[in-house]
């Protein structure tokens, strides 16, 4: 997978497109990211101890991978990912601005 964490991604379709964020976590087998404020759905929590009241939480949901893209440093549009050899080490580079990530 291409998108790592840290990594500024935009959306590009479902009900989020357009937005931006940092990924959280990536999950390799299932090939998806969490996002942060992306994806966000109301999850219903039951009281824990007797007294105390149930409550709703934000909580944010993987996306696809193919779903977002990531950031190109140059323009702030999304861009495809390629790799270089850079003095013996392979390198992330945005494809639109050719600079590495």
């Amino acid at each position: 997978m291409k998108i790592k964490k840290d990594d500024k991604v935009i959306v590009l379709t479902g009900k989020d497109k357009g937005k931006t964020g940092a990924v959280v976590k990536v999950f390799v087998a299932s090939n998806k990211v969490l996002v942060s404020g992306i994806n966000v759905s109301k999850v219903h929590v039951r009281a824990r101890r007797s007294g105390e009241k149930g409550q709703i939480v934000e909580k944010n949901s993987p996306i696809h991978a193919s779903n977002v893209s990531l950031i190109d440093p140059k323009s702030g549009k999304a861009t495809r990912i390629g790799t270089k050899t850079i003095d013996g080490k392979k390198v992330r580079v945005a494809k639109k601005s050719n600079t590495t990530l």
